[in-house]
């Protein structure tokens, strides 16, 4: 089994670049000189919300999908076969499932398809994908229903709602330690959106809280897409919550910290999970406020190298190959998923799903073995159970240059051999 960490990496940027320029050994050709015959492309469906609110996130999970290819093309491809991403855009579950049916069908006929960002892109794509037997690799949908449904040909290489849902509650307990108090005598509230994944990351919170011997004051759900949430921040204050664990759309985020301002009253520590909560763009918009916030969330770039070997690597080639520093670990997590799935169908030999699914359900590859910190064991049903979310904070970040603010990074908090700093006990500079 190939290990993808800091060597794998290596040649990332350079595939990037030299993608678009003549081979360095070109040498000019005779007419009527007999010419190796060249395999056709293999051609893997990529599908994303490209457009609408989740656009950022679904950009950055298909730059991550799209270095790992042009790496595996660098290296010679998938069993001596050029691979070719076919796009998808799916900003909502009509389009996921409209597009996966293109993907399957007609002149496209794909071997495989990558996805998707969200569970409520996923559910339907990976749906039309296993009724038309064609292999769907799932690389950062979270949702625990995308692996419940005993499907043959769907495979997940990102953890489960559940384990964010455990990672979050690290958090408590981390907490708790830091400013000297017992969990259960925190003031614990859930808020989500009424949606499929936030939905079950509350419900794996509010099992896991019950296990834990500790107890919710309240379970505040709210309506999709939200105008504001000055009233969840109303009911929230009302019952004195001392510790929020947020999930939602990816922008409830902003809504979150905007409502709690005009309130002006904020909880001892909020805890998201995913979504926008490790996004670059989230931190610009709510600025100071968002200090000490923690997120059970996908490996960030300020991790422990020796957990997740390549990070930083990735980092440097993402900056190379799209001009910009990455903007979440939405991207780094599908690299590491997509490498893993590629490595897979190199070993299947050919386009066959049966020796696809056989060539998966292999795979054993220990935790830190890619750049995310993952490794990869799949179980029956296709989950890998080597993926682990971290802890991260927003803290501090040193000044860029003489005379500007120091700004904010996110950093792995949990645990403890990934941390790079340790916990602040507060919101807020």
């Amino acid at each position: 089994m190939q290990a993808f960490g800091r060597r794998a990496l290596v040649g990332v940027a350079g595939a990037a670049i030299g993608a678009f320029a003549p081979p360095a050994t070109a040498q000019p050709q005779t007419a009527g000189t007999p010419q190796p015959a060249q395999a056709p492309e293999l051609r893997l469906g990529a599908i994303f919300p490209l457009s609408g609110p989740s656009a950022p996130f679904g950009d950055e999970c298909h730059r991550g999908l799209e270095l790992a290819v042009e790496a595996r093309n660098a290296a010679g491809g998938v069993f001596g076969r050029t691979i070719r991403l076919v796009r998808a855009d799916a900003p909502d579950e009509t389009a996921a499932a409209n597009e996966a049916r293109r993907l399957t069908q007609g002149n496209e006929r794909v071997v495989a398809i990558f996805g998707s960002f969200g569970t409520a892109i996923a559910l339907p794509a990976s749906q039309v994908a296993e009724l038309a037997g064609v292999p769907y690799f799932e690389l950062s949908a979270i949702g625990d229903a995308v692996m419940e449904r005993n499907f043959r040909w769907v495979f997940r290489a990102a953890p489960r709602a559940t384990d964010f849902a455990a990672v979050a509650l690290d958090g408590v307990q981390i907490l708790a330690n830091a400013i000297g108090r017992h969990p259960s005598s925190l003031r614990l509230t859930i808020a989500q959106e009424d949606a499929l994944g936030a939905n079950s990351i509350a419900a794996a919170q509010a099992a896991l809280i019950e296990a834990r011997g500790l107890a919710v004051i309240q379970q505040a759900g709210y309506a999709p897409r939200p105008g504001d949430l000055n009233g969840l921040v109303q009911r929230l204050r009302g019952v004195e919550a001392e510790v929020v664990l947020h999930s939602g759309a990816p922008g409830d985020e902003a809504l979150l910290f905007r409502a709690m301002r005009e309130a002006n009253w904020k909880p001892l520590m909020l805890i998201g999970t995913a979504g926008g909560y490790g996004m670059a763009e989230t931190a610009r918009s709510i600025g100071d406020a968002l200090c000490g916030t923690m997120s059970a969330d996908f490996t960030p770039f300020a991790v422990n190298e020796a957990v997740a070997p390549g990070a930083r690597a990735f980092a440097e080639a993402y900056l190379r190959r799209y001009g910009a520093e990455p903007r979440s670990g939405h991207g780094l997590a599908s690299f590491s998923g997509a490498q893993v799935f590629l490595d897979a169908l190199h070993r299947a030999g050919s386009s066959d799903r049966d020796r696809i699914r056989a060539a998966v359900l292999a795979t054993d590859m220990a935790e830190g073995s890619t750049a995310c910190g993952w490794g990869a064991r799949f179980d029956e049903r296709g989950q890998n159970l080597r993926a682990r979310p971290m802890l991260c904070q927003w803290q501090p970040a040193a000044a860029t240059s003489p005379g500007t603010p120091p700004g904010l990074r996110q950093v792995a908090i949990a645990p403890a051999e990934a941390a790079v700093a340790e916990a602040l006990p507060r919101l807020g500079m």
